[in-house]
């Protein structure tokens, strides 16, 4: 299938493995165990560099959880520095008062995950008991706060209060909540193996990924298929534009609005990697 050349507006900077939690469906394979990979903060910052200089808007910082990155607030700083908005994908249960601070600032935006109106049903997930009402707490704290706040939430066994957590949501002032289902990649691949009919359908236009060590994906979801280059060796605008990445894009079973955009609604796109790149309306 041919697909529609779209330029590269939304990227995602997945600048470490580490995570507090070992969600049961993470598409990473995040933990506790994990490391932030062998791109270093000079490069990271490189690969910022050439995102604002080829035409992206907006950068999402995603792990893993990236606050956990030793350089996390300077990265983060770079990137305003650029003029990008970012977003940050934070699990939410640790939050430094230093990051607080840089979450205010009127170009980030911030983004968590959220299971259940139950604390046991949220654990079930994450895989840490006290995870649910830290979490809690803190979108609570962000909503307070005025900080532009999306939370995703991801049905993964029957009997999840989906439903109930949504409307918990909504009562503590969320106003973006977005549901999906689990997808079939990560720790969620089934015995066959993850397959690109588990992808939303519009992965890699508008939009790419980068790994914590320089692997380029379409988005954060399809690292089970082959990168399409390494920004430790070669150029992001060289990767983006490629033909390796032209193939990958072309393996993807393409919706008929793939490549409409409306910025202005949530909908069932890939999370937790939803961004304004995607279209949200099938």
């Amino acid at each position: 299938m041919t697909t529609t050349t779209v330029r590269t507006t939304f990227l995602e900077l997945e600048i470490t493995g580490k995570c507090q939690l070992a969600c049961a469906h993470c598409y990473a394979g995040s933990g506790p165990d994990a490391g932030h990979g062998t791109m270093t903060a000079d490069t990271w910052r490189s690969v910022i560099d050439q995102a604002a200089g080829m035409g992206v808007t907006e950068v999402q910082f995603i792990g893993g959880e990236p606050t956990l990155h030793p350089d996390f607030l300077p990265l983060l700083d770079h990137a305003i520095g650029q003029g990008l908005k970012v977003q940050v994908f934070s699990n939410l249960v640790h939050v430094r008062d230093a990051v607080w601070d840089r979450l205010r600032c009127p170009a980030v935006s911030l983004a968590t995950s959220y299971y259940s109106d139950r604390a046991d049903q949220h654990a079930r997930v994450t895989g840490r008991r006290s995870s649910h009402d830290r979490t809690r707490a803190n979108i609570t704290r962000a909503v307070e706060l005025g900080i532009p706040l999306k939370v995703g939430i991801i049905d993964t066994f029957d009997g999840q209060r989906v439903a109930q957590a949504r409307a918990e949501l909504e009562a503590l002032g969320v106003e973006r909540v977005h549901i999906d289902r689990q997808r079939g990649v990560g720790r969620a691949a089934t015995a066959t193996g993850p397959a690109v009919g588990e992808l939303c359908g519009r992965c890699g236009i508008g939009r790419a990924a980068i790994g914590p060590h320089g692997d380029v994906w379409m988005c954060v979801l399809s690292r089970f298929l082959p990168p399409a280059g390494n920004v430790l060796r070669t150029p992001l605008r060289t990767i983006l534009e490629g033909d390796a990445m032209a193939a990958l894009m072309a393996q993807v079973p393409r919706r008929r609005d793939a490549t409409a955009c409306n910025p202005n609604k949530d909908g069932s796109d890939c999370s937790p990697a939803e961004s304004t790149a995607c279209n949200p309306a099938y």
